[in-house]
Parts: structure tokens; sequence; C-alpha cells
């Protein structure tokens, strides 16, 4: 109490000269008032400075919160970002055509015939006038004999058939095949499918090509005795080195064919349909995800956020260190007062 009095009368020392000087006044109603003045303003004071310093400490803390809080951002976002071009997005995209170039159908017979082939249209396939005997061939073919790739020994002989390309008239090829007789239990002709009929006719090494389809298409069979209809959807799918592959997925539905032929017969039939599935062709290509305009946008945005934090904190600091000082020169002038 003693030093918050000294510390009133350094700060308004003129009304202290004039309660010296105020004689006639009774000597303890002066000490009185002085006490009570005394004790009030200083502690108001006191408690609006307490405050001051309470709310700056706890503005401080915040920041530094925030601050930490930024630098775990942009530790997290350089990370996901080199997580991100490692691991690249598959995407997905649909194209829609009214054509597609027409793939080539390569069939493996062996021993079989082909006996009759025809495009149709609208799903119409009429009934066979002659099964098992040799009809119209109105599709465009090509016979090729060229070695296995696999091998490089034995040769192996393949029919090339020109598939459809009208998708808006659901355009179908059928086939016909017929077999004598096989020494086995089972009987399938092997079929692969590749991109484009169109390329195999211009290519001036034509074994050649077809030891590069065998090698990159998958094969697939048809059984005899039954009409096969495949339905195919073409895939492209993009390289990261800009290069671009084909591939053909399919769907197979099998029928069984009820053979009205007067004799019975020792010989098999086979047939078979390709059309297309849908006219949307389907492009992959891995997509990165992670932006970098983006990621640098948002990293100047942290570093912007953290140098106003460190300055506020800055600011802070400097303020609290006045204040401190202040305190202690009000103190050092109130003990000296007191010596």
């Amino acid at each position: 109490q003693l030093s918050e009095d000294v510390e009133r009368v350094l700060e308004n020392p003129t009304d202290e000269r004039e309660g010296e000087m105020e004689v006639h006044e009774d000597d303890s109603s002066v000490i009185l008032q002085d006490s009570e003045l005394g004790t009030a303003a200083p502690s108001l004071r006191f408690s609006k400075t307490c405050l001051k310093s309470v709310f700056s400490v706890i503005l401080l803390f915040i920041y530094l919160l925030l601050m930490a809080v930024a630098v775990f951002l942009v530790y997290q976002t350089i990370s996901d970002f080199r997580e991100k071009l490692k691991h690249p997005v598959m995407s997905v995209s649909y194209k829609e055509v009214s054509l597609y170039d027409a793939p080539g159908i390569a069939f493996y017979p062996g021993k079989a015939q082909l006996l009759s082939c025809k495009h149709h249209y609208y799903d119409h396939i009429p009934p066979l006038i002659n099964p098992g005997q040799p009809g119209d061939i109105e599709c465009t073919t090509q016979r090729i004999n060229y070695t296995d790739p696999f091998t490089n020994q034995s040769m192996k002989y393949a029919l090339v058939v020109q598939g459809p390309r009208d998708v808006k008239k659901k355009e179908l090829v059928f086939l016909q095949f017929h077999l004598n007789g096989t020494d086995q239990d089972f009987s399938a002709i092997d079929y692969l499918l590749f991109s484009s009929f169109q390329e195999f006719i211009n290519s001036p090494e034509k074994a050649e090509f077809m030891k590069d389809c065998e090698s990159s298409y998958s094969s697939w069979k048809f059984s005899g005795g039954f009409r096969t209809w495949v339905r195919m959807s073409l895939v492209k799918t993009k390289e990261e080195d800009g290069s671009e592959t084909v591939e053909f997925k399919q769907e197979t539905s099998v029928v069984n064919y009820i053979d009205r032929r007067t004799k019975p017969r020792s010989d098999q039939l086979f047939f078979v349909v390709f059309e297309w599935k849908d006219p949307f062709i389907q492009t992959v290509q891995d997509i990165i995800t992670a932006n970098p305009w983006n990621m640098i946008a948002l990293l100047c945005g942290i570093f912007l956020a953290l140098f106003k934090a460190a300055d506020f904190a800055k600011l802070s600091v400097k303020w609290m260190i006045k204040i401190r000082k202040r305190h202690l020169k009000r103190r050092s002038q109130v003990m000296n007062h007191i010596n």
C-alpha cells in the first residue's frame, strides 16, 4: 500500500503539494482520503495491465498453435503431392461413334472349311437353307501362311475376314464352317481379333503383321454344334510414353444348333456371329491428379499466414517487453523515493 501511495505521489506531485499546504485540514481526514484514492486508482490500472498481458499471452499461444498447424499442412501437402506423382489414377472415357474401323478376324480352322459368310443388319439372320452345303461368301477374306511366332518352326494357316463396321444399323457378320471328321473328342476353331483389317491389307509384310498380332492379342475358341454369338467392344489404352494400344473385350453367348438334316451325319458344323456391343470406344489412360499450381497457391497462402503470425508474435513480444520495462522502471522509482 505504501508503494502504491508513493507511486501515486510520483505520478501526481502537484496534488501532493497542495495537500501539504492545506494545514487547516484535519490530518486524519487527509490521510484517509489519500489512502482511499491511492488504493483505488493503481488497482484499476494494474487490473487493466494484467488483463492486457494475459490476453496478449493467450493470443501469442494461439498464433503459435496456428503456425504449428500451418507447418503441418505444408508437410502434408508436399507429401500428398509426391504420393500422387508416384501413383497416378486410371481415367476412363467413352467416345461415341457411328462407324468403327472394320476389325480383322483371323480364324485358324485347321481342317475345317468355310462354307458361307454374309453381312446382315438389324440383328436379322434368316434361316439356313442348305446347312452343311457351300453357300455364298460375301465377306472380304484373305488367306495367309506364316511362321508360328512362339516356336519359329511350324507353319500356321489363317483365314482373315473383315469384321462389321456400321454400329447404328447393328451390322453383323455370320459365318458357317464345316468339318468332315476329327480324331478329337472336342472340336473347336481358334480365332483372334485385331484392330484394323485395312492395315492388314495395306501391310507389305502380311506374315510379319500376323505374327505381331498373334503376339499382342489374345485368342478365343468357338465350338462345333452351336451358334456362338460374339459381341465386341473396343478398349484403347494410352501409355505413359504416348503410345496407344488397342484390345477387344467380348461377351459370348452360345445357342444350341438343332440339326434338321434328314440323314445322320458324322461331320460337324460351326456357326459364329460377330457384332459390336455398343457404339462407345473406351479410352483408358493414367492421369496425375496432383495439380502443381493448386499446391503452389496453397503453399503461398500457408507461408503468408506464417509470416503474418510471426510478425504478430514479434510485435506481441515487443509490447510485453515494453510493459515489463515500464513496470520495472516505476518500481525502481518507488524504491528510490522510499530510500
